[in-house]
């Protein structure tokens, strides 16, 4: 008996959505392998270099602001070349970039790659955050959580393999040279999936102010989530190093706990939404975010952070994706550009969140730098009930 015509077409666009989401998933992983790879190494590059205090803060916050720039750079090319070649793009700079960071032979060529790996962050973040609006919008439900569960399993194995080189006192090159040959191999496995785009007018209307300021809650939300992120992603290596007398190998750990919160967070984000909707979803995390924040700051000892830094990822994790999905859904037909104009309120919440935390903490007020940020979770209750949960369609 032969399989009909519409039934063969309903198996091939199931067969490329899926395909497209394992390729998404490889690439939101990759970004998560190379932002903890950079952010965890931090502490032993420092010392390599014979970096400043004032040095490393201005070095992070170079890398959020020419992440800002690389955002643009990453909605130009996917204008030109669509979101899974931008994604090759930015991976294959991003693997540059950490080799370059770890066989630097002076501090100037170290500052100068990380610039360019903020640059080709920027530019991944368009690529893959529009791939996976248009995957969500083909699937009809809430799959933005589980991208943002391989980035965070990404993070939590570099942050493992940084803290495993620390211990068998191997260079801090070596182990970036290895995490840049794994984002070589994942840019070996991106494959283009042809999937059904959302209605495109032959002219489309500018955007309009209008919805600038409907973006405009998503924007504050996502500016708190990222001064908390980068609080915890880009300092807590140091801050357990310096105030709480951590070795190198126990340095990373706080990140990992990080992201390994953010992994059953993420997985669990998308049930939870269709279970109780997104408004009490984004509440409940703001208030844990709150409290396990001033947990990090009153921390006594190394692992009460690192316990406590678990807990910030676990309920911090789900607020980007929720963020991003939301307001990718105010205008499917151009979600690439509404996503990267909210990119500049991520990029603004890791500058503010690096260069705060890191001034502080060259001052050895690294606590108040963690205090801080747990009175401006509170905020994203105020922008909480412009969530909006995603239509219920077909299941896959």
């Amino acid at each position: 008996m032969s399989v009909s015509a519409p039934g063969r077409t309903e198996s091939g666009r199931r067969a490329a959505r899926a395909g497209a989401r394992r390729v998404a998933t490889l690439a939101f992983a990759a970004q998560g392998v190379s932002v903890a790879a950079v952010y965890t190494t931090v502490p032993a590059v420092t010392e390599h270099q014979g970096l400043s205090p004032l040095l490393t803060t201005a070095t992070l916050v170079a890398v959020a602001l020419a992440a800002g720039f690389g955002s643009f750079l990453g909605l130009a090319a996917v204008r030109v070349a669509g979101p899974v070649a931008t994604m090759r793009g930015a991976l294959l700079t991003a693997a540059v970039a950490l080799i370059l960071i770890g066989q630097a032979p002076g501090p100037g060529t170290a500052v100068c790659a990380y610039v360019l790996f903020g640059l080709a962050v920027g530019g991944l973040d368009v690529g893959i955050n529009t791939r996976a609006a248009t995957i969500e919008h083909a699937y009809g439900r809430s799959v933005f959580g589980s991208f943002y569960t391989a980035w965070s399993v990404g993070g939590v194995l570099a942050a493992l393999l940084t803290a495993g080189t620390a211990r068998l006192a191997l260079p801090v090159g070596d182990g970036l040279t290895v995490q840049a040959g794994f984002l070589l191999l994942i840019v070996c496995c991106l494959r283009t999936h042809s999937l059904p785009s959302a209605q495109v007018p032959s002219a489309q209307p500018p955007l309009g102010r209008r919805l600038w300021l409907r973006l405009l809650p998503f924007g504050l939300v996502l500016l708190v989530v990222y001064v908390v992120d980068s609080t915890v992603s880009a300092w807590s290596a140091v801050y357990l190093r310096g105030p709480l007398a951590a070795s190198l190998t126990v340095a990373p750990m706080a990140y990992a706990a990080y992201q390994g919160g953010t992994v059953v967070g993420r997985a669990s984000v998308d049930r939870l939404v269709q279970r109780v909707g997104t408004v009490a979803v984004v509440r409940t995390a703001a208030l844990v975010v709150a409290g396990a924040l001033a947990g990090m700051a009153i921390a006594p000892s190394w692992p009460f952070a690192v316990l406590a830094a678990g807990v910030v990822g676990l309920a911090a994790s789900v607020l980007a994706p929720l963020c991003l999905a939301s307001a990718a859904r105010l205008r499917p037909a151009a979600s690439e550009t509404v996503l990267a104009r909210l990119n500049l309120f991520n990029y603004a919440g890791v500058l503010t969140g690096g260069a705060v935390s890191g001034l502080l903490g060259s001052t050895g007020e690294f606590r108040l730098a963690y205090a801080a940020p747990a009175a401006l979770a509170l905020l994203v209750l105020a922008g909480a009930r412009h969530f909006t949960r995603p239509p219920r369609t077909s299941e896959a």
